[in-house]
């Protein structure tokens, strides 16, 4: 099967997208096709897949496989990206669009849109800190700072959901840290039944902060947008950083920039295409 794609990123975080209007996937197809096109040696390369459908209600439903298969809930750089093709590709030819996902509706707004880089700004709802909601499995209702103990130490860890789950780490410094054996010790710890996304954090001011993120299905990424989410609105609620005020992330594929409110947390970034093509599949 020859197969139509589009390789795209925001600050680093790059996927393989899919028009969903044109091809139609099925769950099990989908997981294949993210194994074999997220495979930087044997494949496209990339984060994983995206898969851009049709759907009542809103201009279009994002689905989002990791490069290991598995299906995820929200990515906040594929969602820009994905507002980005639609009006490329004149799916919706407007300033603010619905994109739905696994975590809800989703408003974008598109700030600027240029052939090569768009900049939109996403309402990525409000953080949870509910451990029932991340999930979490313990008696208490929040980890905020909570001394996490592992087989490197012990670690005082917020745990929040995003959408997705995620646990982030306030740290002297990340420069050094090897994450391919620091990260799937949280992501795979049976506190989280359904692993989780780890945030390595430095604050630098209270409207500045770096991080390196360790994403569950796809390890090290250069970004992740709901993880900045998560840092951000843990670096508030800790009382590293100010709330209702724009913070800058630092991550290593670029920055995002970030407002936290108890309301709602929006994201503002940019959403690059990379380049198109034609690939043989077999799924």
């Amino acid at each position: 099967m020859k197969l139509s794609f589009t390789k795209m990123q925001g600050a680093g975080n790059d996927y393989v997208y899919i028009n969903g209007f044109d091809y139609k996937l099925d769950a099990k197809q989908a997981e294949q096709l993210a194994i074999q096109l997220a495979d930087r040696h044997f494949g496209i390369g990339g984060d994983g897949l995206v898969i851009i459908d049709p759907v009542e209600g809103a201009d279009a439903r994002m689905r989002m496989y990791n490069a290991d298969g598995s299906e995820g809930r929200m990515c906040g750089n594929a969602i820009r990206c994905v507002a980005k093709y639609i009006v490329d590709a004149k799916i919706a030819e407007k300033e603010t669009l619905l994109i739905d996902t696994l975590s809800g509706t989703k408003t974008i707004v598109m700030n600027s849109v240029t052939p090569v880089e768009s900049i939109a700004t996403v309402d990525m709802g409000p953080a949870s800190f509910a451990l029932p909601e991340i999930p979490v499995s313990s008696n208490e209702d929040q980890w905020i700072a909570h001394p996490f103990e592992t087989s490197q130490g012990t670690f005082p860890i917020t745990t929040l959901s995003m959408g997705n789950p995620h646990g982030v780490l306030f740290m002297e410094e990340i420069e050094s840290l090897h994450l391919p054996s620091l990260g799937p010790i949280f992501e795979l710890h049976p506190a989280f039944p359904e692993r989780i996304n780890t945030e390595f954090v430095v604050v630098h001011s209270p409207t500045e902060i770096s991080m390196r993120v360790w994403e569950r299905g796809s390890g090290e990424t250069l970004a992740c947008g709901t993880g900045a989410c998560a840092a951000v609105a843990a670096a508030v609620v800790t009382g590293h950083c100010k709330p209702e005020s724009w913070i800058t992330v630092h991550l290593l594929g670029g920055d995002l920039d970030i407002y936290y409110s108890e309301e709602t947390i929006y994201m503002r970034g940019p959403a690059t295409t990379v380049f198109t093509g034609e690939i043989e599949v077999n799924i």
